[in-house]
């Protein structure tokens, strides 16, 4: 009977934003529960290959993928729009921002003149660097951008000045080196910079031609982050069965952190707001990162979350 148990699940492959992390716990915890097998389906949750997520989901290399806000709303606003939604928010608020070593004294934006800043070279992350140094009153343009060398938080006691972190990571990491940074969440600085980072993305097809699939889909994950909400020390350790080369310790301290973070100030988890959508698509806007408005409802749905 197992056996043909196993034949009547639907396959669907989610592709990540990168290696297993954190953000993607519930997932995993919905995996390990057989909570999508109970809905269904046969997942599979692999690393990101050839290429963007966003792109791979368009052209059907997945049926779900782990995208940001950011690169959702370039996707669509582009020459040739890649027929993706956002379908879900992992963490409601953004919880990242700029992070220096307090041993250099650069405690706000304003000492960001004349400093070194190393990062991924992404559109909007020198557009935010333009953005609240100008409205810190000094030149962004005499900041020196680089790319990160992937050293991690030490770089910032040698050439580099400046980094962006992520809280429930980056500066877990410190602390658990002992390493003291300054730290100025992007939210705080300009609050068009509270996005959406990460979202689960699935393609118009699936919305169009498999609505129930994605329901289900979202109906297990939705299960598995609420699980993650209440468990984080559970959760921690079952996610380490699938990303065994993290440290404990890390794992547990920011599986503990974003407990709070994956649906704070929200209904229900993975819901989205309009207004988050439009004030940084607004943003994006002035620093020409896109070069026309995108509407909010082209850009993500709520219609698959399970009821509040």
């Amino acid at each position: 009977a197992a056996a043909f148990a196993e034949e009547e699940l639907e396959d669907v492959t989610v592709i990540l934003d990168y290696v297993p992390n954190t953000n993607h716990t519930g997932m995993y915890v919905a995996l390990y529960k057989g909570w999508y097998e109970e809905e269904g389906l046969n997942v599979e949750i692999i690393e990101p290959t050839e290429g963007a997520t966003a792109t791979l989901i368009a052209v059907g290399k997945g049926e779900f993928g782990i995208s940001y806000q950011e690169d959702v709303t370039m996707a669509l606003a582009s020459e040739e729009p890649l027929p993706i939604r956002a379908v879900a928010a992992v963490i409601q608020h953004n919880t990242s921002g700029f992070a220096t070593w307090t041993g250099k004294d650069i405690t706000s934006v304003e000492d960001f003149a004349g400093k070194t800043y190393a990062g991924w070279g992404g559109p909007g992350e020198s557009a935010a660097l333009e953005a609240v140094m100008t409205d810190a009153g000094v030149d962004f343009s005499t900041l020196n951008m680089v790319i990160s060398d992937g050293a991690g938080f030490a770089s910032l006691e040698g050439d580099v000045d400046i980094m962006w972190f992520y809280e429930a990571w980056d500066n877990i990491k410190c602390e658990l080196a002992g390493f003291d940074i300054n730290y100025m969440p992007v939210r705080d600085l300009d609050e068009r910079l509270d996005f959406y980072t990460p979202v689960i993305i699935t393609s118009l097809d699936m919305i169009e031609n498999r609505p129930e699939t994605v329901r289900k889909f979202l109906e297990a994950t939705s299960r598995g982050y609420e699980y993650a909400i209440e468990n984080p020390q559970e959760c921690a350790e079952l996610l380490a069965k699938y990303a065994p080369d993290y440290d404990m310790e890390l794992l547990s301290r920011s599986q503990a952190y974003l407990a709070d973070k994956y649906a704070e100030d929200a209904q229900r988890w993975g819901e989205m707001k309009d207004e988050v959508w439009d004030n940084y698509t607004g943003f994006m806007l002035e620093y020409g990162i896109i070069d026309k408005a995108i509407d909010a409802s082209e850009c993500y749905t709520n219609e698959f979350l399970p009821e509040a």
